[in-house]
């Protein structure tokens, strides 16, 4: 059967369903009682009359599919999506029908169905009549089947290894430089990995991209949460061909597959795991620096290196060390071949279970302190006041703000210092952004040198145990009234990286003065307000920079 399905096939599918209805009151079978869970694949009939039990949860079917739906799909999640039934349960007439491409998602009956690029089986539901209902016109209960057994509790999901919590992406080779045999070795060999990881709804889960001509995420995080379900999937993957572009993979993956609506897990270990059989026919290198931007630790496992006489053909021999979160042995593996790799499966698992050494996490979006002191002397005026706080706030929204990642912190000076919120008071991106649009304006002298003194000892103090970054954005207008070299001085030495940005009148001496080293990359000037726009970009790229440089 074709993987997508012809016009004459689609006219088909619709006319059987709508006959279903008329099929399924011409039989009076008796149900066969299910679970909640119970699966289109595990119906090995072409038509059956099941009865889903009540009080199954909503939140906790697996559904794939609108009318038509994926075989992976719960019969009785299928069946209220569509309206068969309600929540109190009830008998359902499933009919198996070939697969298809493109599940699409849609919202029905309280149940968000997914999509799925693609499955080999399909089956469409109906409402059932037992013969007891038939008979009396009343609903059989579900807690005593006509067969008269009783009917299992309803098994609870699988928590999986809870010692390996991670959001793992498998990211394969579909290229024709692997071929399909090695390909389906390949996925025999990621299968028996998912296997023995543990995959479970408090263990790792896993999502599979594959990397072609172009790359095509199979399937995510959040669709399936149990090994069984994982093994399906893998299973079902076809081979694309194309050239390895592994480099544009791992990019989009970075990129697009770790989102909180695709299902990743906040605090979780991000990691990709790439297949590289042979080499990769683009440049990996960029790919590696955005995947440890955006927090994901990637793992590189080779297959077959090239022999000398192929090194020509290679754009970087040094692909995997560039590629990987870090060159030191750990996040590099290596096979000789597809054959024989079950004893390759144990000592891959250690590594991505391995929490502590997944360097990666840890990115400079979310492992950072950032104080910003902000001149608030009468020199500056209620207008420009207004852009500065702008300024700090584009800085501030680019990172991941929460109770477990990056913080901020805000200070106003003239001759005194106000501390507008100090690192622990607001855990949420849009709290800070509200506070920071709300601080008034004070007016007066400027004293920079004992403001600095103040942000170290009173905003910097209470943290000195926090395993963050330590960062301090000077923004200021004019020529300090004290001196500025010591107090920064002594920032740097309690490991806080400053950032000096002037404006109009700020001496270039003291902007350099107050800027940790090197002071080109550290110490910005504007001429007018307006101008404080461009140096958000620079601020954060610096930020970053030094942060990457620290974990060195």
């Amino acid at each position: 059967m074709p993987s997508s399905w012809s016009p004459a096939l689609c006219l088909g599918a619709w006319l059987l369903l709508l006959l279903l209805p008329r099929l399924a009151r011409a039989e009076g079978a008796v149900p066969i009682p299910i679970t909640c869970f119970t699966r289109g694949l595990d119906i090995r009939k072409e038509k059956a009359d099941v009865l889903c039990p009540g009080g199954c949860s909503l939140e906790e079917f697996s559904v794939f599919g609108n009318i038509v739906y994926a075989s992976v799909s719960s019969i009785c999640g299928a069946a209220v999506h569509r309206g068969v039934i309600g929540t109190s349960g009830g008998p359902v007439r499933v009919y198996s029908l070939p697969g298809r491409e493109n599940y699409s998602s849609v919202a029905a009956n309280g149940i968000q169905s997914q999509t799925l690029s693609r499955w080999s089986a399909s089956f469409a539901v109906t409402k059932g009549k037992s013969s007891t209902q038939e008979a009396t016109g009343r609903a059989v209960s579900t807690a005593n089947p006509p067969s008269g057994k009783r009917l299992k509790k309803t098994p609870e999901k699988k928590t999986g290894n809870k010692d390996c919590k991670a959001d793992i992406a498998f990211l394969i080779d579909g290229s024709f430089n692997i071929g399909q045999r090695r390909f389906n070795l390949q996925k025999n060999f990621v299968g028996k990995v998912a296997l023995m990881l543990g995959v479970g709804t408090e263990g790792p889960h896993v999502g599979l991209v594959q990397a072609s001509e172009h790359p095509k995420i199979e399937f995510y995080l959040k669709n399936f949460t149990s090994a069984k379900d994982v093994l399906f999937a893998i299973k079902e993957v076809g081979f694309r061909g194309g050239n390895s572009n592994t480099g544009k993979a791992l990019k989009h993956t970075a990129q697009k597959f770790f989102t909180a609506d695709t299902g990743v897990r906040k605090g979780i270990p991000k990691v990709v795991v790439v297949f590289i059989d042979g080499w990769p026919s683009d440049d990996i290198e960029e790919a590696g620096i955005v995947a440890r931007e955006f927090g994901v630790n990637v793992f590189i496992v080779s297959v077959a290196k090239p022999i000398p006489e192929e090194l020509g053909m290679v754009q970087d021999v040094a692909f995997v060390d560039k590629a990987v979160c870090r060159n030191n042995g750990f996040f590099s593996y290596h096979m000789p071949n597809w054959f024989g790799t079950t004893k390759y499966v144990k000592p891959l698992v250690q590594k991505l279970c391995t929490h502590e050494q997944m360097m990666c996490s840890k990115t400079c979006y979310n492992s950072v302190n950032i104080a910003f002191l902000i001149d608030g002397s009468s020199s500056v005026g209620d207008s420009n006041f207004r852009l500065m706080l702008e300024f700090v706030s584009n800085i501030a929204k680019t990172f991941e703000i929460s109770d477990i990642g990056a913080k901020i912190a805000a200070v106003q000076f003239t001759y005194d210092q106000r501390t507008e919120f100090s690192f622990t008071d607001y855990n949420t991106k849009e709290n800070v952004l509200a506070v920071l649009a709300n601080i008034r304006y004070m007016s007066g002298g400027t004293a920079t040198g004992d403001a600095i003194s103040f942000t170290v000892r009173n905003v910097f103090g209470p943290i000195r145990d926090s395993p963050n970054k330590n960062f301090l954005v000077i923004v200021t207008d004019g020529q300090s009234y004290d001196d500025v070299r010591g107090p920064a001085a002594a920032a740097h030495d309690a490991g806080i990286t400053i950032f000096s940005v002037g404006v109009a009148w700020a001496p270039l001496d003291d902007l350099k003065d107050m800027a940790s080293k090197p002071k080109e990359s550290h110490a910005f000037f504007t001429r007018e307000f307006t101008g404080l726009e461009p140096i958000v970009s620079d601020v954060i790229r610096g930020i970053c920079r030094d942060f990457l440089e620290s974990q060195q």
